[in-house]
Protein backbone atom coordinates (compact mmCIF):
# COMPACT_ATOMS: atom_id res chain seq x y z
CA UNK A 1 0.00 0.00 0.00
CA UNK A 2 1.45 2.88 -1.26
CA UNK A 3 1.85 6.19 1.38
CA UNK A 4 0.31 9.18 -0.78
CA UNK A 5 1.91 12.89 0.42
CA UNK A 6 1.33 15.99 -1.17
CA UNK A 7 3.31 18.91 -0.65
CA UNK A 8 0.80 22.56 -0.67
CA UNK A 9 2.01 26.26 -0.80
CA UNK A 10 0.07 29.29 -2.37
CA UNK A 11 1.48 29.44 -6.11
CA UNK A 12 2.92 25.90 -6.40
CA UNK A 13 5.80 27.93 -8.28
CA UNK A 14 8.70 28.11 -5.17
CA UNK A 15 8.24 25.92 -1.99
CA UNK A 16 5.98 23.11 -2.74
CA UNK A 17 7.52 21.99 -6.02
CA UNK A 18 11.27 22.61 -4.14
CA UNK A 19 9.46 20.29 -1.35
CA UNK A 20 8.59 17.35 -4.20
CA UNK A 21 11.41 17.63 -5.69
CA UNK A 22 13.56 16.88 -2.82
CA UNK A 23 11.20 14.20 -1.39
CA UNK A 24 11.47 12.45 -4.70
CA UNK A 25 15.39 12.37 -4.18
CA UNK A 26 15.31 11.17 -1.29
CA UNK A 27 12.78 8.25 -1.65
CA UNK A 28 15.01 7.34 -4.53
CA UNK A 29 18.10 7.63 -2.46
CA UNK A 30 16.36 5.24 0.15
CA UNK A 31 14.87 2.72 -2.47
CA UNK A 32 11.22 3.63 -1.46
CA UNK A 33 9.94 4.69 -4.83
CA UNK A 34 7.41 1.86 -5.13
CA UNK A 35 5.66 2.63 -1.73
CA UNK A 36 5.05 6.30 -2.67
CA UNK A 37 3.12 8.76 -4.37
CA UNK A 38 4.78 12.17 -4.77
CA UNK A 39 3.04 15.50 -5.70
CA UNK A 40 2.81 19.34 -5.27
CA UNK A 41 -0.20 21.60 -5.69
CA UNK A 42 -0.86 25.56 -5.28
CA UNK A 43 -4.09 26.71 -3.13
CA UNK A 44 -4.60 29.47 -5.24
CA UNK A 45 -4.96 29.16 -9.74
CA UNK A 46 -1.95 32.15 -10.21
CA UNK A 47 0.44 29.74 -11.95
CA UNK A 48 -1.24 26.48 -13.32
CA UNK A 49 0.78 24.86 -15.88
CA UNK A 50 3.80 27.31 -15.30
CA UNK A 51 7.04 25.73 -14.43
CA UNK A 52 8.83 26.39 -10.78
CA UNK A 53 10.12 29.60 -10.32
CA UNK A 54 14.02 30.21 -12.39
CA UNK A 55 15.25 30.72 -8.47
CA UNK A 56 13.56 27.61 -7.03
CA UNK A 57 15.11 25.85 -10.63
CA UNK A 58 18.79 27.05 -10.05
CA UNK A 59 18.64 26.44 -6.72
CA UNK A 60 17.83 23.00 -6.50
CA UNK A 61 19.81 22.45 -9.45
CA UNK A 62 22.68 23.78 -7.09
CA UNK A 63 21.94 20.83 -4.57
CA UNK A 64 21.16 18.13 -7.44
CA UNK A 65 17.48 17.90 -7.53
CA UNK A 66 15.91 18.54 -10.58
CA UNK A 67 12.21 19.73 -10.80
CA UNK A 68 12.36 20.93 -14.30
CA UNK A 69 9.51 18.67 -15.20
CA UNK A 70 6.84 19.90 -12.73
CA UNK A 71 3.87 21.93 -13.52
CA UNK A 72 2.24 24.36 -11.19
CA UNK A 73 -1.77 23.14 -10.32
CA UNK A 74 -4.56 23.86 -7.92
CA UNK A 75 -5.42 21.52 -5.42
CA UNK A 76 -8.76 19.66 -6.27
CA UNK A 77 -11.54 18.47 -3.79
CA UNK A 78 -10.11 14.85 -5.35
CA UNK A 79 -6.78 15.34 -3.65
CA UNK A 80 -8.16 15.55 0.06
CA UNK A 81 -9.69 11.69 -0.51
CA UNK A 82 -6.25 10.75 -2.46
CA UNK A 83 -3.58 11.67 -0.72
CA UNK A 84 -2.27 10.58 2.70
CA UNK A 85 -0.72 13.36 3.78
CA UNK A 86 -1.31 17.12 2.69
CA UNK A 87 1.50 19.12 3.76
CA UNK A 88 0.96 22.76 4.32
CA UNK A 89 4.44 25.07 3.83
CA UNK A 90 3.06 27.79 6.06
CA UNK A 91 -0.20 28.72 8.32
CA UNK A 92 -2.35 30.76 5.56
CA UNK A 93 -1.81 27.64 2.98
CA UNK A 94 -2.86 25.64 6.04
CA UNK A 95 -5.73 28.00 7.36
CA UNK A 96 -6.82 27.85 3.19
CA UNK A 97 -6.82 24.05 3.54
CA UNK A 98 -8.93 23.65 6.19
CA UNK A 99 -11.48 25.74 4.60
CA UNK A 100 -12.03 23.94 1.68
CA UNK A 101 -11.41 20.53 2.99
CA UNK A 102 -14.13 18.23 3.73
CA UNK A 103 -14.57 17.30 7.29
CA UNK A 104 -14.15 13.85 6.95
CA UNK A 105 -10.13 14.35 5.27
CA UNK A 106 -9.41 17.45 8.03
CA UNK A 107 -6.79 14.70 9.83
CA UNK A 108 -4.51 14.80 7.20
CA UNK A 109 -3.84 18.36 6.82
CA UNK A 110 -0.35 19.74 8.44
CA UNK A 111 2.64 21.33 8.19
CA UNK A 112 5.33 19.79 6.27
CA UNK A 113 7.97 21.27 9.38
CA UNK A 114 6.54 19.04 11.74
CA UNK A 115 8.71 16.09 10.49
CA UNK A 116 11.73 18.36 11.11
CA UNK A 117 14.00 17.51 13.20
CA UNK A 118 17.26 20.17 13.07
CA UNK A 119 14.93 23.53 12.73
CA UNK A 120 12.78 24.98 14.90
CA UNK A 121 10.95 26.72 12.79
CA UNK A 122 6.91 26.08 12.54
CA UNK A 123 6.62 27.16 8.45
CA UNK A 124 8.57 26.73 5.33
CA UNK A 125 8.84 31.10 4.48
CA UNK A 126 7.77 32.44 1.19
CA UNK A 127 11.21 33.15 -0.81
CA UNK A 128 9.14 35.10 -3.63
CA UNK A 129 9.51 38.27 -3.15
CA UNK A 130 13.12 37.90 -1.65
CA UNK A 131 16.72 37.21 -3.15
CA UNK A 132 18.32 34.36 -3.76
CA UNK A 133 19.01 33.33 0.36
CA UNK A 134 15.81 32.41 0.39
CA UNK A 135 15.32 30.45 -1.78
CA UNK A 136 18.25 28.36 -0.19
CA UNK A 137 16.92 28.83 3.09
CA UNK A 138 13.44 27.11 1.47
CA UNK A 139 15.71 24.44 0.81
CA UNK A 140 17.83 24.09 4.13
CA UNK A 141 13.99 23.60 5.90
CA UNK A 142 12.64 21.17 3.36
CA UNK A 143 15.33 19.16 3.32
CA UNK A 144 15.10 18.91 7.00
CA UNK A 145 11.84 17.92 7.09
CA UNK A 146 12.11 15.60 4.02
CA UNK A 147 14.03 13.45 5.99
CA UNK A 148 11.91 13.24 8.66
CA UNK A 149 9.28 12.49 6.14
CA UNK A 150 11.55 9.49 4.79
CA UNK A 151 11.41 8.06 8.31
CA UNK A 152 7.66 7.71 8.36
CA UNK A 153 7.37 6.30 5.17
CA UNK A 154 9.67 3.42 5.26
CA UNK A 155 7.76 2.83 8.84
CA UNK A 156 4.53 2.75 7.05
CA UNK A 157 5.76 0.77 4.48
CA UNK A 158 7.81 -1.79 6.84
CA UNK A 159 4.66 -1.98 8.81
CA UNK A 160 2.09 -2.95 5.54
CA UNK A 161 4.92 -5.36 4.52
CA UNK A 162 4.69 -7.17 8.18
CA UNK A 163 1.05 -7.38 7.90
Amino acid sequence: MKTSILFVCMGNICRSPAAEGVFRAMVKSANLESEVRIDSAGTHAYHVGEAPDARTQAACRKRGYDVTDLRARQITVDDFREFDYILAMDWDNLTLLQQICPKQYKHKLMLLMRFASDHEEATVPDPYYGGPEGFSKVLDLVEDACSGLVDVVRKRANMYAAA
